[in-house]
């Protein structure tokens, strides 16, 4: 259940949210809200994925998929605290806390401060204050108060965490490897007027990863998102796509001599986002 609910996210709700589920606008509507279901917020997702992530990759202060202090320091203009000198190693069991803090913590922060990080969220209409709540009310009644009615607090504590702990490991750790390994750059705004020195498709390129292009039970169970370069420069095109695009925008990455990061394997993207993270905590 813990995998089932990382795979609705990758392979509905995301696509949903990108409006690349359906060619119908009312089934991405749809798609992007189950989300919900899965214990967090569409509208806070919408902001803090569509909006700020895909615009802003892996700049630190505004992405706020890198943005996870003070446990982990994810680039080199982060703060370093000793006990990051051990973050390649407890990182494992703070990624299984991802979906039961993103549901009981971070949702709320995002709502009533009304920013996603600094960024602020755009104005939420009583329809979109109602739905966060509805949906937030509907989720702790189907997976918690119905659970501990039906076989108790104990038996429902230990199903509950195993889902959410496996669920946030899967999500973490796919999520990752896209942007925070070896290769992959995090550039920071230059001079007074704040912009970045290269043009957006190639920023989304120095900044994103693929993993395991010709595993296709991987590309199906995570929704292509191991073709993260290609979901980055063509979000709104289906993820089925991907493969056949990756060719052509691998070829074309050769042509104009853009460095095109991909790891072979899932194993090889696992392996180097750890000694990302040592070399983080030890630089």
């Amino acid at each position: 259940m813990g995998g089932l609910t990382a795979g609705i996210g990758f392979n509905v709700m995301h696509d949903g949210g990108h409006g690349s589920f359906s060619t119908k606008k009312i089934w991405n509507k749809i798609a992007a809200f189950s989300v919900n279901a899965l214990g967090a917020s569409a509208i806070m997702w919408n902001t803090k994925h569509n909006i700020i992530h895909h615009t802003y990759t892996n700049i630190d202060g505004i992405d706020d998929d890198i943005e996870i202090r003070p446990m982990l320091r994810m680039c080199s203009t982060q703060k370093k605290y000793w006990i990051h000198k051990y973050q390649h190693i407890y990182v494992w069991f703070l990624y299984t806390q991802l979906l039961i803090i993103w549901v009981f913590a971070t949702d709320y922060t995002k709502y009533f401060k009304q920013k996603v990080g600094s960024v602020p969220l755009k104005k939420m209409s009583t329809f979109d204050h109602f739905a966060f709540w509805i949906a937030k009310i509907a989720y702790y009644g189907a997976m918690i108060v119905l659970p501990i009615f039906m076989v108790g607090f104990v038996k429902w504590l230990i199903g509950f965490l195993i889902i959410a702990m496996v669920a946030g490991l899967v999500l973490s750790v796919v999520f990752q490897l896209a942007h925070t390994v070896e290769e992959t750059a995090f550039p920071m705004p230059t001079g007074d007027a704040n912009k970045i020195e290269n043009e957006w498709a190639i920023h989304q390129i120095q900044t994103t990863a693929n993993f395991a292009p010709k595993n296709k039970l991987i590309s199906w169970l995570v929704g292509g998102l191991n073709f993260q370069i290609e979901h980055h420069l063509f979000p709104k095109i289906s993820h089925i796509h991907y493969p056949a695009i990756s060719k052509i925008v691998k070829q074309t990455c050769e042509e104009f001599g853009v460095k095109y990061i991909e790891y072979r394997r899932m194993r090889h993207a696992i392996v180097s986002h750890a000694m990302h993270l040592k070399k983080m905590g030890r630089a």
